[in-house]
């Protein structure tokens, strides 16, 4: 009888304990990451290319995090913007590179790795210039892509730190534009991203490349708050080592890049400082 009285005593403490104390449901691991990708103003891709590109890239990843990682095209920088401010990204890569460094600075991302080669701004001069640096073309005709891209304040801030007045500079819409300009004798002095079709057929424009800005980090991967440290870390390691196997290579070179480089952070850190120091 005692033992019976025993018994049911413990059981009313631990059904007591329980109510009282209900468990905290445990964090189930995600079965799904969505990954942002946006290509900037790159024109006449549909989102369905943009998917079946990257969808290679987003298995991989993937892999490493354990749970599917989709594609969502980020059609505009507004759409990509708001998606990082809202978490509703749990990864993004995208150019141009001051998005990323907006997400890392103002929404709470973390940097993962970025593309390689890095970015540069390559101003370009008429082949007849005698000039072997920016520095000895100040006060000349300057042109720069679109006054409000990126590269043009990419370009700028390089300038600026020459010493040049980049009040004076003339804009035009395209990249394309600026080698045009050149080419026709309308300035003395131009700039277009490392990564631009506007480089190449520059030799038969009758132009050279003078001389390339300070790398920054190029198409950077930065992720939200539900992925850890660990599998940043994870992440990190497996893309950085991507190329490493024939199967990468292929897969990196159908983005365009040659690869993953993780020693990008500090730089996309301080980028926006730089881009809109006065």
């Amino acid at each position: 009888m005692h033992r019976r009285l025993t018994g049911a005593f413990v059981a009313l403490s631990l059904a007591l304990s329980t109510a009282a104390f209900p468990q905290q449901p445990q964090p189930q691991a995600a079965t799904r990451y969505l990954l942002a990708v946006s290509e900037g103003t790159s024109g006449g891709t549909t989102p369905q290319e943009i998917i079946d590109k990257y969808k290679p890239l987003a298995d991989v990843m993937g892999k490493v995090l354990g749970a599917q990682v989709v594609v969502e095209p980020a059609r505009s920088f507004q759409r990509l913007e708001d998606g990082m401010r809202a978490k509703r990204y749990d990864l993004a890569m995208a150019r141009p590179s001051d998005y990323p460094a907006r997400g890392v600075r103002d929404f709470g991302f973390r940097y993962v790795a970025n593309a390689r080669p890095d970015g540069n701004c390559v101003f370009l001069v008429p082949k007849a210039s005698t000039a072997k640096n920016i520095a000895e073309l100040k006060g000349r005709r300057l042109i720069l892509p679109e006054k409000i891209s990126y590269m043009a304040q990419f370009c700028s801030a390089e300038l600026r730190d020459a010493g040049f007045d980049i009040s004076k500079a003339q804009y035009v819409k395209e990249q394309e534009n600026v080698v045009y300009q050149l080419q026709n004798g309308n300035a003395d002095l131009g700039g277009v991203a490392s990564y631009s079709k506007a480089l190449k057929g520059i030799g038969e424009a009758g132009l050279r490349e003078l001389q390339r800005s300070r790398p920054q980090p190029y198409f950077p991967l930065i992720a939200g708050n539900r992925i850890t440290g660990k599998q940043i870390a994870e992440l990190r390691r497996e893309l950085v080592k991507l190329t490493d196997k024939p199967e990468g290579k292929e897969l990196a070179a159908k983005l365009g890049i040659s690869g993953f480089d993780d020693g990008g952070e500090q730089r996309l850190g301080e980028l926006l400082a730089w881009l809109e120091k006065k």
